[in-house]
């Protein structure tokens, strides 16, 4: 019993002498690979690179704003009546002064003709009554019963005149009419809606600008506006106004410009968006929009740094402050300096110490004046 326990004991240690060679074994071969590894170097990242450009600009104030006619208003009935005549085209140029709606005055003109044979002998009594007044046939109050009738009659011809001249709607300015909103043998009311009417040669843009920037502006400063409707082009105008106060509940001066539109493309109640030209000129630093990493805690670029000798170059990371976009360029006002080499494409893969290679054969090339195609 004795003899089997002892041959347990040696078959169980050898077992265990010949586990921990093996892992001695596996170790040693761990630390082999771990040192290699230490030692082998990672492949370096192609990227492509651009120099941070110094230039010259000229700062703008940006905003946006509504473009809105310099006359416009909506045509009403000022009184009651039967439309006879629609003497106008919806959205037709028109003339100041030209007629646009008749309403019938048939009953108004009856009542002239009355009137004006009322005044008529009025006025027959009237001199009668001034004879008779210098010759004393007539008391100085029975003349003056006279003048007044002769007053009422007139007034009452007055009176109807302006009522038929009201039932002629005309254009008050030059502009472009709208769609109208009245049929011919329409019974309209006081105020009832007639038409639009809308001048668009010149027009204003109003907008907004914070009140910190009141300093800057100045009436006459270039305007020039864009829209979504007519992207590629840009209409120039001038700052013609500035509110005199400011608006309490967004602290910002309203602001408005006038711009010629003789092809009447800007149309009001349009979004635009407006740049106020500073007179001044910046030197500003400009690098490809690719090349920055935006995230809430900062904007950063990677800078390529030349290797010494045969070292590879690496890159560094650095934390910069932007201004305006410029086209394809970012301006940079902090961060950066004239001549530096910053990577604008392959930055995601990249982090410090990275060893890369640079390879701007494939790379797009930036322009302060970019036109996608649609292609």
């Amino acid at each position: 019993m004795a003899k089997k326990i002892v041959l347990s004991s040696l078959a169980l240690l050898a077992v265990l002498l010949g586990l921990g060679g093996l892992v001695g074994i596996k170790m040693s071969q761990f630390k082999t690979m771990m040192a290699g590894s230490a030692h082998a170097a990672a492949p370096p990242e192609a990227v492509a690179t651009s120099p941070v450009q110094a230039s010259e600009r000229k700062p703008t104030l940006d905003a946006v704003g509504t473009v809105t006619a310099v006359q416009g208003v909506t045509l009403n009935a000022e009184v009651a009546g039967t439309i006879r005549r629609i003497a106008f085209e919806d959205g037709a140029q028109v003339q100041a002064g030209a007629v646009l709606v008749e309403l019938d005055t048939s009953v108004e003109r009856a009542q002239l003709e009355a009137a004006l044979a009322s005044q008529e002998l009025a006025r027959i009594n009237l001199e009668s009554g001034k004879s008779l007044v210098d010759s004393g046939a007539m008391p100085k109050n029975q003349f003056s019963s006279l003048e007044a009738q002769s007053k009422q009659t007139g007034a009452e011809v007055a009176r109807l005149q302006a009522v038929i001249a009201k039932k002629t709607i005309r254009a008050p300015f030059s502009g472009r009419t709208g769609l109208r909103q009245v049929n011919l043998g329409q019974l309209v009311g006081n105020g009832d809606k007639i038409v639009s009417l809308q001048s668009l040669d010149p027009v204003y843009v109003d907008f907004g600008l914070p009140q910190q920037r009141l300093s800057q502006l100045k009436v006459g400063a270039p305007v020039s506006v864009t829209t979504d409707v007519f992207p590629d082009e840009t209409f120039a105008g001038e700052l013609s106004a500035i509110h005199p106060e400011v608006d309490q509940a967004t602290r910002s001066a309203r602001l408005r410009a006038t711009l010629k539109n003789p092809d009447g493309k800007l149309r009001p109640g349009m979004f635009a968006k407006a740049q106020v030209g500073m007179p001044t000129i910046e030197n500003v630093l400009l690098i490809p929009a690719t090349s920055v990493t935006y995230a809430p805690y900062g904007d950063s670029v990677f800078v390529v740094k030349q290797g010494e000798k045969d070292k590879p170059a690496t890159v560094q990371q650095k934390f910069v402050r932007l201004g305006p976009a410029q086209g394809d360029f970012v301006v940079v006002t902090q961060g950066l300096s004239a001549g530096d080499l910053v990577v604008t494409t392959g930055n995601f893969k990249l982090r410090n110490g990275v060893s890369v290679t640079i390879n701007n054969e494939l790379k797009p090339e930036p322009s302060l004046t970019p036109k996608p195609s649609d292609t």
